[in-house]
Formats: structure tokens, C-alpha cells, sequence
């Protein structure tokens, strides 16, 4: 499949202006939300313009507002970020908790939410993948990164708390490892940051 920078950005643009909006509970100028979103005027008035179709939103002069089906959307992003955000608060501060979620909200499944929401009994349960047998398969309890750009990219391509994974080979400093029938090589500095279960109970 191909990439499409395009439309993930619109995607992710799309999902903050309805999480941010519906946090406010009120309508909010264009102003605001694009002080808030870190995206060129492009992007931002595109989704703005899609989302009014979509009948998501209504549109007034300089600001905007949620419509019925706008609030049932936002309520399902907020609620989802605030399962990831109070996931990474066990082990991060809360600035640095806000931020995972922020980024793992774009990207992550319901799926794997539901894991997240069962992985809170057994989090301290977890070591690094480099510890793992080859061969078993187990589900990532976190991905420890403080450099929040490498996290992103981990997490952009399918490598987040609540997916299972598997490693298939395993070499001093290399790991071949399987999520959602990808393969992907880490090397063993990205395989230390990455904590899965060891107890079986996935």
C-alpha cells in the first residue's frame, strides 16, 4: 500500500480540531484551534471546509462549534485519549503522559485500546523485548523513548502499547520482530525501549 503523507496529516488535523473543540465544550474561534494545532493554513482550512460538509461542524465568522454528530465524534477521540493518557501516567509525568497519548491517538486501534485497558493489571509484569524468547508471541506493555520524535516514529508505523508481537529472530544486534503480520528489524538500542509481558497473560 502506498504512503499518503496527505492524508494521514489531514486525518490527524481532522481528529484534533474535533478532541480540542469538544474539550472546550463551546464554540471556539479559528483562531485558537490553530494556535493549538501545528499545521500550515493549507491543511488547517481544508479539514475546516471537509468537516462543515460532514456536518460535524458549523461555521460562524472567525469561529467554529460542534453539531450533534461532531460531539458523539469528539466524545469517542476524547475518550480514547484519556484510556492512553492515563495508561502512560503509571510510568511518565503528566506533560510527558499528555504528549504520548497525543501522538498514539492517531494511530492507535480500538483493538488495542481494549488491550491497553486490560495491560493496566499486568504493566509491572513486563521486561524489555530483549529478554523475550524468539518464537512466543506476547503484547507490548510499553514503549519507553525519551526522545519523543523516535517515539512517534515507532509508533507511526504500528509499534504501540496493546499490539501483539512477535519476535521470529534474534541476533546480538539485530531483532526481527512481527505486529499485525509486519515485519520489522530493530536494532537493540529500539529493542530495549520497547517492554512487553513475560507472564503469559495476554
Amino acid at each position: 500500500m502506498e504512503f499518503n503523507i496527505t492524508s494521514e496529516v489531514l486525518e490527524i488535523v481532522e481528529e484534533d480540531i474535533l478532541r480540542i473543540t469538544g474539550e472546550e465544550n463551546k464554540q471556539i474561534s479559528l483562531k485558537f484551534l490553530k494556535s493549538k494545532i501545528k499545521v500550515s493554513d493549507f491543511f488547517f482550512h481544508k479539514v475546516v471546509k471537509k468537516l462543515g460538509k460532514e456536518g460535524l461542524i458549523y461555521l460562524k465568522p472567525n469561529f467554529l462549534g460542534l453539531t450533534k454528530g461532531g460531539r458523539e465524534r469528539a466524545k469517542d477521540i476524547i475518550e480514547k485519549h484519556m484510556v492512553v493518557e492515563n495508561y502512560f501516567k503509571k510510568t511518565r509525568d503528566e506533560k510527558e503522559a499528555h504528549q504520548a497519548a497525543h501522538i498514539l491517538e492517531h494511530y492507535i486501534s480500538k483493538e488495542a485500546i481494549k488491550n491497553i485497558k486490560k495491560l493496566s493489571t499486568f504493566r509491572k509484569e513486563g521486561s524489555s523485548l530483549v529478554e523475550f524468547v524468539p518464537g512466543r508471541e506476547t503484547m507490548i506493555s510499553d514503549i519507553i523513548f525519551s526522545d519523543f520524535s523516535l517515539f512517534e516514529r515507532i509508533i507511526s508505523v504500528g509499534i504501540f502499547p496493546g499490539q501483539r508481537i512477535k519476535i521470529t529472530k534474534k541476533t546480538p544486534d539485530v531483532f526481527i520482530i512481527k505486529v499485525n503480520n509486519k515485519k520489522f528489524a530493530l536494532d537493540k538500542n529500539i529493542a530495549t525501549g520497547i517492554n512487553v509481558l513475560t507472564n503469559g497473560k495476554t
